[in-house]
């Protein structure tokens, strides 16, 4: 399709739309995948749904034209919640603000999928010299939880695209690397006891602090000895405990606690490794479960796809993000995978008055007709 202007305007209408649907992480989507699947099947496009396990939820792959190639846009569904956040209006209700939207969703990232659907909707009337092709997920937001139900169904339903562009908010800047994240629990097992008998029972909160001390020692040796990358603001793989729980009143010896702790890992690191060095280190009775996973994400930026993309941003240097993505699952399967989206995670994102600026909009889809 040949580079030419598109107006603002359809982009807005549907974000309109996609921001009135309250798809809140880990709840139902099936009103707003119903609506895109619609729009999509009006805009000549083959669609495949993919319904979650539980059935409440579900992802939509989507095509037009046919073989090979092509690009494969990315995105998720979800947005985090608005519980406990003061909003100066209804977050599901988009609104201006200046020369900026306000709504739940607007950065991370409804932006970039409005954006999407906007150019989707003109390639009847201006068809792409390739397959134009979306994948909209579920529950990307806690670990990205539903992509890994409909990573095995791209190729096979889609066929093997030359790029696939995650539309995560970056400012419209390539982002060519991001740290994955494995979240874990642990367990700790102790006997409960009159607090007057203390010494005679086993302490489960003890076992917890030893557990983040473990925590602590292990991350102390991956900051010194492991692997670096100073692109990101913290230039190694960061190990944090985030919540621990335990005992029910002062005066009983508490037999249950549980610390979550997760790992956000380089792409060059080992998340299973730091693990065995966690395990190692706490007391042998706490078992640690796997909660969650995504991967790291890395892409060379001398691969000729980085050059054919920047071509097409005003920015030309590519960056590394800290937050994560669900890039990696789309390079684990060969494909040439890189991030970039309007919008600023660092101001907007997970933030009350969610927004982003109609600039940012305006350059996502001039990137995204002249890259298709």
């Amino acid at each position: 399709m040949a580079p030419c202007s598109l107006k603002i305007e359809p982009v807005i209408e549907i974000l309109t739309h996609l921001v009135g649907f309250q798809t809140i992480t880990n709840g139902p989507n099936l009103d707003m995948i119903d609506w895109v699947q619609g729009f999509l099947n009006d805009a000549g496009f083959a669609v495949t749904r993919i319904p979650s396990p539980c059935g409440t939820k579900a992802g939509l792959l989507a095509k037009y034209g046919s073989g090979d190639g092509g690009v494969l846009y990315s995105a998720h569904s979800d947005v985090v919640p608005v519980a406990g956040q003061e909003w100066s209006g209804d977050p599901f209700i988009l609104r201006p603000d200046g020369d900026r939207l306000i709504g739940r969703g607007t950065t991370d990232m409804k932006g970039f999928l409005a954006c999407v659907l906007a150019t989707a909707k003109r390639l009847n009337t201006s068809p792409p010299d390739r397959p134009f092709m979306i994948a909209l997920s579920w529950d990307e937001e806690i670990g990205c939880r539903g992509i890994p139900h409909m990573v095995d169904q791209i190729i096979p339903v889609l066929g093997q695209p030359d790029l696939v562009i995650v539309g995560e908010p970056t400012e419209m800047q390539l982002c060519i690397g991001h740290k994955g994240k494995a979240a874990y629990k642990a367990i700790c097992t102790g006997e409960a006891g009159h607090s007057a008998l203390a010494p005679q029972f086993k302490n489960a909160l003890h076992d917890a602090a030893e557990v983040i001390i473990a925590l602590q020692t292990v991350q102390a040796n991956v900051a010194t000895q492991g692997p670096r990358d100073d692109a990101y603001d913290i230039a190694y793989s960061t190990i944090h405990a985030g919540k621990m729980s335990g005992g029910v009143a002062l005066n009983i010896v508490p037999e249950h606690a549980e610390v979550d702790f997760e790992i956000r890992f380089l792409a060059a690191d080992d998340p299973e490794y730091i693990l065995t060095q966690i395990a190692t280190k706490a007391p042998k009775t706490v078992r640690i479960e796997k909660q969650n996973a995504y991967p790291g994400f890395m892409i060379d930026p001398s691969n000729e796809m980085c050059a054919h993309v920047t071509q097409f941003l005003d920015a030309k240097t590519p960056i590394k993000v800290a937050f994560g993505t669900e890039a990696g699952f789309f390079a684990e399967l060969g494909l040439d995978t890189v991030v970039c989206g309007p919008g600023s995670m660092t101001q907007d994102g997970h933030q009350p008055d969610e927004g982003i600026a109609l600039a940012q909009l305006s350059k996502c889809v001039e990137f995204i007709a002249q890259l298709s």
